[in-house]
């Protein structure tokens, strides 16, 4: 199957594009976010084909998998053919609803030819999808191995955007828990600022996947603060490089972090202590870790990802 997709979440489509088919991904001469090409910082194989915005039309594409609303126009303007009429389409929506969410309606509640796949039970369950046929796939990550050495007695943390997203990544708490237990902060995109800076917590480093991967493996346990968000694959890579988990018992966190893999609470008391906890106690960390790792494999290990969505890809062709 040649199906054409935007690359929007890297994480995400360097996990889908693993599967068998062959994948378009736009491309514009400014690689911005409507055409961002083949990725530079993940490995996709020869299977994926920048092909540039204007020389779509052109292309046979058997589906379409839509990630941003905008992006229905999008396919049309540059395929000249209608998503989930002219051609079949499926939408992906990778974030719980924002404001109102239990009242959020989803932009394609009101259409029944695009089926709408949630990334988590969680936000399948906050999301007014209304007449859109709805299904979960839940997230695949290419494993990166079991790199844990613990050496570090600190916490790795990964928070991207950490000023805009403060709440929602719960960037506030963060000093509560440097109070007693060192921090390592890290991520991916600090818009418009240099790529290592100083806050209250302490150090923030933008470092490419495969460093920070090898850096977060150092630490001996692993915090995840998020208040608010669909479930982020950085929590399940760390537990796939064999990673204690200490996360607040918020969104589909609940369900990712088994009790043997780590603590979860919606108490900061709680956290602070099991974050403290697992840095002096090495032995405990170290089994947690291997705990958490066979977890992630079992539940959202590559095979199974695209096992599913090749089933969501047939029905959706009519295959």
């Amino acid at each position: 199957m040649r199906i054409l997709l935007w690359h929007v979440h890297e994480s995400w489509t360097t996990a889908f594009v693993q599967g068998t088919h062959d994948y378009l991904v736009p491309l514009l001469p400014d690689r911005g976010p409507d055409g961002r090409g083949r990725a530079r910082t993940s490995s996709w194989p020869a299977t994926v084909r920048e092909v540039p915005w204007n020389r779509l039309y052109g292309e046979h594409v058997d589906l379409i998998v839509l990630q941003r609303p905008h992006e229905l126009d999008l396919a049309q303007s540059w395929l000249r053919r209608r998503p989930g009429r002219d051609v079949p389409a499926v939408y992906v929506e990778h974030d719980a609803p924002e404001g109102n969410a239990p009242g959020t309606r989803h932009p394609l509640a009101g259409r029944d030819d695009i089926p709408l796949i949630h990334v988590t039970h969680f936000n399948e369950l906050f999301w007014d999808s209304g007449r859109a046929p709805t299904e979960v796939v839940e997230h695949g990550v290419v494993d990166p191995g079991h790199r844990y050495t613990g050496e570090l007695p600190r916490a790795g943390v990964v928070v991207n955007e950490p000023i805009r997203r403060e709440r929602a990544a719960g960037t506030d708490l963060l000093p509560r828990f440097a109070a007693t237990t060192p921090l390592d902060v890290f991520g991916t995109k600090v818009t418009g600022l240099p790529h290592r800076l100083r806050f209250p917590f302490g150090t923030f480093e933008d470092l490419p996947q495969q460093a920070m991967h090898a850096e977060l493996a150092r630490r001996r346990v692993y915090l995840h603060p998020y208040r608010w968000t669909s479930l982020g694959p950085s929590l399940i890579e760390a537990m796939l490089l064999g990673m204690p988990v200490v996360a607040l018992a918020t969104t589909e966190a609940v369900e990712a972090v088994p009790p043997d893999a780590g603590v979860i609470s919606t108490r900061v008391a709680t956290l602070t202590d099991a974050l403290r906890g697992f840095v002096t106690d090495p032995a405990r960390a170290r089994q947690c870790g291997k705990a958490a790792r066979a977890s992630a494999l079992a539940r959202y290990g590559l095979g199974r990802f695209l096992s599913d969505w090749d089933g969501v890809l047939d029905r959706t062709a009519g295959r």
